[in-house]
């Protein structure tokens, strides 16, 4: 349905198609009452021009084609089964009503789903179990239970004063946080070091998968 420019799909269900949301110019809006499975989606849109809002996804496939930054709306899907290739930071998955009241947060979900082809960076697993989950290997790095081994994570000087869990003040992660995968590459830039640095923090850790 395209209405104002706006592509919705919604009030359905979609079986082994090819989804290909790569018009700059469009904004695409999945769902709410929308199941897809077996379906590949091809998703080459800026975070703002993409909206899911209690989605379900059955053994899709995600080709992102242009980087989808600090994008919280997987939270509004129900992901099972699902495979993701390209680049995603600052993105939020699962399970966290305490984002938001309105009712597209409420019914977020993940298990089952593989990463090992996406390059994540600041990506993090809410109110979800992350060990049915495949993560990316170095130089991506995952921190599997965050909050519960904030103190041990902190214990240890890592490279460029970076604090991997923040579990005070204004800007702490949440207690939902299951796990946080990021981009050795990218951190090391941003803090000014460099990679070897970082895997030698993460190799003295049990509950880093990298």
């Amino acid at each position: 349905m395209d209405w104002l420019g706006n592509i919705v799909f919604k009030d359905r269900e979609i079986e082994n198609e090819r989804l290909e949301l790569t018009d700059k110019d469009a904004n695409y809006i999945l769902g709410p009452n929308l199941t897809l499975k077996n379906c590949t989606l091809v998703l080459k849109v800026a975070s703002r021009r993409l909206s899911i809002d209690r989605a379900q996804f059955v053994d899709c496939a995600f080709e992102v084609k242009q980087e989808l930054k600090n994008y919280q709306d997987w939270i509004g899907a129900s992901l099972k089964g699902c495979r993701f290739k390209g680049r995603l930071t600052g993105c939020d998955f699962g399970h966290w009503p305490e984002y938001s009241s309105l009712p597209w947060c409420q019914l977020g979900s993940i298990e089952d789903c593989d990463f090992t082809e996406a390059r994540l960076d600041g990506c993090r697993i809410m109110g979800c179990d992350p060990a049915t989950l495949r993560f990316p290997k170095w130089p991506c790095f995952t921190l599997l239970d965050p909050i519960g081994r904030a103190r041990e994570l902190n214990s240890v000087q890592w490279p460029g004063g970076f604090r991997p869990i923040i579990v005070e003040g204004q800007y702490r992660d949440p207690p939902c946080t299951r796990a946080v995968t990021l981009y050795a590459p990218a951190l090391a830039k941003r803090r000014e070091t460099t990679e070897e640095a970082f895997k030698a923090v993460v190799e003295q850790f049990d509950c880093i998968v990298y």
